[in-house]
């Protein structure tokens, strides 16, 4: 679905569109001007490819799955890049603990296994509960919090399903003060041009960890969000980190600032759009001009100080999809809105981005007003189901 918007830009800009995937639903097939069922994963194919149709630029949006595929093929074909190198450490959680440990960054205590047996082990000189999750996946899948050493089983077993590279991570819990910032900034030659910083908002009964929405613009105070722009600025020139968006996540606890993750690419939920709504600013359309070599200086300017939130609509409970009912107070708030489950289609209980029915952007007058609506949006965007 978010790739969809990214397709329908660039053609909008004028560029002729090439897409790749395999998978079940495919929104972007129909919305590209060519599209090829290969793997955005293998990436010997995707060089192939774009050797073939000889392309002018590669790019990876909303999902670091492919982030490393489309800069080990556009290193090779001498096209718009970053380092592949680097980008096979932002993708992976393992690899960027590893490097932020050796680089001196604080980081929490971590281990990476593939192995159920040495992770089982790892797990009994950690203080519970810990973070489990798979070192290369997105959209929170596979996360979980163990507090048990009973839940480690099950919760293994289901993480490492969602690993690609058959790797899970477990770190230290680190309890969080205030909402946990996940945003997406742009950086130009080198340097971080436009930093989103946003409020993550969680459905905590269903999943305290998985993003239901985020809101421009934060209400974290401004000296975090100066350590945070330090530290990743740190990160990007020992890198060698050129340009491109990327989207991040860190926490504050006992007042310092503990980064999380960055993704070498834009963030999902719609969270270009939100931006794009409060500040004017489109790193979607940034990324497409990036990739190819055109200039994206426009794109990047701050026009606007507005305010605006994304929502994942999703369900409480599992059933057969009947519809959507929005809040009569909310319609005029409504900006963006996509559904990308039909009626009749089986629908789950909110665990991950996987379990999303829809999602919007909305905007408000005020800070207050937008985080009191997020913080129950689902009684006010509600998903309609009947049991099967």
């Amino acid at each position: 679905m978010f790739q969809t918007i990214a397709i329908k830009k660039a053609k909008e800009l004028g560029y002729y569109v090439i897409c790749a995937a395999v998978g079940g639903d495919l929104p972007g097939k129909e919305a590209a001007d060519e599209f090829y069922f290969v793997s955005t994963t293998d990436k010997y194919a995707i060089l192939d490819l774009a050797r073939r149709k000889e392309v002018d630029g590669i790019l990876a949006y909303g999902t670091d799955v492919a982030a490393s595929t489309a800069a080990y093929v556009s290193e090779r074909l001498h096209l718009p890049t970053n380092p592949y190198d680097a980008v096979k450490v932002l993708t992976n959680k393992g690899k960027f603990r590893k490097f932020m440990t050796q680089r001196g960054y604080l980081t929490p205590k971590y281990g990476a296994f593939s192995d159920k047996e040495q992770a089982r082990e790892f797990l009994t000189t950690m203080e519970l509960p810990v973070i489990l999750k798979p070192v290369d996946s997105s959209g929170s899948k596979g996360v979980a919090v163990i507090r048990s050493n009973e839940e480690f089983d099950l919760r293994y077993d289901e993480a490492m399903s969602y690993s690609l590279s058959g790797c899970v991570i477990i770190e230290e819990y680190i309890v969080k003060e205030g909402y946990q910032i996940d945003g997406d900034g742009f950086v130009r030659d080198g340097k971080i041009e436009f930093l989103g910083v946003l409020d993550q908002h969680n459905h905590i009964e269903l999943n305290p960890h998985a993003p239901i929405g985020l809101s421009y613009p934060s209400i974290q105070e401004k000296k975090y969000q100066e350590e945070a722009y330090e530290i990743m600025q740190g990160i990007f020139t020992d890198l060698g980190i050129r340009f491109g968006a990327f989207n991040y996540e860190y926490i504050i606890h006992n007042n310092k600032v503990y980064l999380l993750e960055i993704g070498p690419r834009n963030g999902g939920n719609l969270i270009p759009d939100t931006v794009f709504h409060a500040t004017g600013v489109d790193m979607t359309e940034a990324s497409i001009r990036a990739c190819v070599g055109d200039d994206y200086t426009e794109a990047l300017r701050v026009k606007k100080h507005g305010i605006a939130t994304s929502y994942v609509i999703h369900s409480s409970s599992a059933g057969i999809f009947e519809g959507i009912e929005i809040d009569p107070r909310l319609q005029d708030h409504v900006l963006e809105m996509y559904v990308s489950t039909r009626v009749g289609d089986e629908v789950y209980r909110f665990r991950n981005a996987s379990d999303d029915v829809g999602a919007m952007v909305l905007s408000f007058d005020d800070v207050d007003t937008m985080c009191r609506y997020m913080d129950e949006m689902w009684e006010h965007v509600r998903v309609k189901v009947r049991e099967p």
